[in-house]
């Protein structure tokens, strides 16, 4: 089967797990033509050369850690006109060399119009949709709701109509629209081979670098010592160790990790869950998604969900690390093979 398959380029966690499906589905004969954006594309391309096209996606812009709509909405509409341009030759090149029988999005645009025009089933796999096709079953404070309203706003618009919505996540919620199927996350091979042990570090993972004053809090524990993702640089501050990024390094230190300090991204959440490593989330403002992620964490007793690192924030959350271990002793996935069947088994009705 001819498989055109979108991929986002903001982050690298739809391009990693991507990735994995990719992989799958040329191990299972298929024809996958990739189409994809910026650091996603890199990534992408080497992976796979001579599969993946380069599109032009869109990009968050932050101010003060917060996504600014604005902004975002601003650097989107100036930089359209030319996109849709470089796309629309994109669709040529597209129509010329390749004509698939089906559309896989990652929550991505392009592949998804690609499908429309051309008249093609769509399968959405990401973890967005859960927002929008089951019931939450967390409570939302007053602060939240305009973010859950906008959130359920860009997951309506984005795949609607997709034959098949596969979603993954580590929180089972009631299903409330037609053909929506929720799978464990995906998870990477290098995350499947890994052997979790319980170190003495606590893996902190840093996206937004702009917070200054991180190791400033860290350093009020003493007593802890701290593993920094996400300033890209090498140095050692006491209890608190700067790491450069280092995929491999980066893995090493998650699996011995005896706990994990994060944002709100699904990612490295899944991964810290599948090891059953007790998580601190704290999401970045503005992003409901983010918000979900962390408040099922704690729901589920896996871990602690904060606004903002604070000495005592962390100090709550690392005196009751036992209770979310055993927790998280009953969390249980076998690799991604729930998601390749519920995957089989939807391009088997195309």
């Amino acid at each position: 089967m001819n498989i055109l398959y979108g991929v986002p380029g903001e982050g690298l966690g739809h391009a990693t797990r991507s990735k994995v499906v990719i992989g799958y589905l040329l191990d299972q004969g298929h024809n996958v033509c990739v189409v994809s954006s910026s650091r996603a594309y890199q990534m992408l391309a080497a992976n796979f050369p001579g599969r993946v096209h380069e599109i032009r996606g869109f990009h968050l812009a932050y101010k003060h850690l917060t996504v600014s709509k604005s902004r975002t909405a601003a650097l989107t509409l100036r930089t359209a006109p030319e996109n849709l341009l470089i796309n629309f030759r994109k669709y040529r090149e597209l129509l010329c060399d390749f004509e698939p029988d089906v559309v896989i999005s990652d929550f991505e645009s392009f592949s998804f119009l690609f499908a429309k025009w051309k008249g093609l089933p769509v399968i959405s796999i990401d973890n967005m949709q859960i927002i929008s096709r089951a019931a939450l079953d967390i409570a939302v404070p007053h602060q939240e709701r305009g973010n859950l309203t906008l959130a359920r706003q860009i997951v309506r618009a984005k795949l609607p109509g997709s034959q098949q919505y596969l979603i993954s996540t580590f929180f089972p919620l009631p299903v409330i629209k037609e053909r929506t199927t929720l799978v464990p996350p995906i998870l990477r091979p290098e995350v499947l081979a890994l052997r979790p042990t319980k170190g003495a570090h606590v893996l902190v993972y840093q996206s937004a670098t702009t917070q200054k004053d991180l190791v400033a809090q860290l350093q009020q524990l003493p007593g802890q010592e701290f593993r920094v993702y996400g300033f890209n640089k090498e140095e050692t501050h006491g209890n608190v160790q700067l790491r450069a990024f280092s995929e491999a390094g980066f893995l090493d230190d998650l699996a011995s990790a005896r706990a994990v300090v994060t944002n709100g991204g699904f990612s490295l959440i899944s991964e810290a869950v599948y090891l059953h490593k007790p998580v601190c989330a704290v999401p970045i403002p503005a992003q409901f998604e983010q918000f979900l992620n962390a408040a099922e964490i704690e729901k589920l007793g896996y871990g602690r969900h904060f606004s903002t690192i604070t000495p005592d924030n962390l100090k709550a959350f690392l005196y009751d690390l036992s209770g979310f271990e055993q927790a998280l002793q009953t969390y249980n996935q076998q690799g991604n093979e729930v998601l390749f069947a519920a995957l089989d088994k939807a391009l088997a009705v195309i």
